[in-house]
């Protein structure tokens, strides 16, 4: 049983672990920020810091809670003599712990995904040839869940200077968010389009829609209203499009549907 002894000690240490996650996220976060020269740019970039490792600290307490929990009955569980039945307990004990890590890793690494640095790679590209490769890629998910999916391309290119992979990342994860609001039979409407100097990629369903209060804070980190979200796939969406010089914002009414619509520049011809 040494082997278990190891798990065991191993797992024990992950709230120090976290801890010095949350201390480098927090660092790199802090120098990615404006100087102290623009004040009212960095007090925001602190509050959001405060409000990200806040909820951070709050979404791993009930897993490493269950781990703790389970380590103290394994523990005397060992300490005993045993049957198979103790034996059997054990595993599912066991077990519980190393879902609960899992789910504590998959925490901290959507974590570190928003907090950490994006090193973009630029390239020109036309935003109508992304779009129409995304929409080919996500029609059998939005077929599977009984949602229409319609996409309005312009003739015209619609060239930007983007990190593609980051920008499909962002359009998809509006995508996902959509079918997965609309739950039921709906349509996802993906429109493209450009002003004078800022290319338009609107995303909309006909899902319930949200109230005021939900719009509100749904860029908030850790903020969800779906069971088992992180709570940090919309903030995410939205840095990407300001690492790019963009913006995001959203439009919605309860039983009308809820509108996405990113802004960026365009590129220079």
């Amino acid at each position: 049983m040494v082997w278990l002894w190891v798990l065991i000690g191993a797992v024990a240490a992950g709230p120090v672990w976290v801890a010095a996650v949350i201390w480098t996220a927090t660092r790199l976060r802090r120098r990615n920020m404006p100087k102290k020269s623009d004040s009212s740019s960095a007090h925001e970039g602190f509050v959001e810091l405060n409000r990200l490792v806040s909820g951070l600290a709050h979404e791993i307490k009930n897993p490493l809670s269950t781990i703790n929990v389970n380590l103290r009955l394994l523990s005397e569980d060992l300490e005993r003599p045993g049957d198979e039945n103790d034996r059997r307990r054990s595993l599912r004990r066991l077990q519980s712990v190393r879902e609960e890590t899992r789910r504590v890793e998959r925490i901290l690494e959507d974590f570190l995904r928003f907090a950490g640095k994006h090193e973009l790679t630029l390239c020109v590209t036309d935003l109508r040839t992304l779009v129409d490769e995304l929409a080919d890629f996500f029609a059998p998910q939005a077929q599977a869940a009984h949602v229409i999916m319609r996409t309005a391309l312009p003739d015209s290119p619609v060239p930007c200077n983007v990190d593609v992979n980051l920008i499909k990342q962002a359009i998809l994860n509006l995508m996902i968010n959509a079918i997965e609001a609309i739950a039921d039979a709906g349509e996802l409407f993906v429109k493209v389009s450009a002003e004078p100097e800022r290319a338009i990629v609107e995303v909309i369903d006909t899902g319930p829609g949200m109230d005021p209060e939900t719009m509100q804070n749904i860029f908030t980190p850790y903020f969800s209203t779906k069971k088992g979200g992180s709570g940090l796939g919309l903030p995410t969406c939205r840095r990407i499009i300001r690492e790019h010089g963009g913006r995001l914002e959203v439009t919605s009414e309860p039983g009308k549907g809820t509108r996405f619509v990113i802004s960026l520049p365009l590129a220079q011809q």
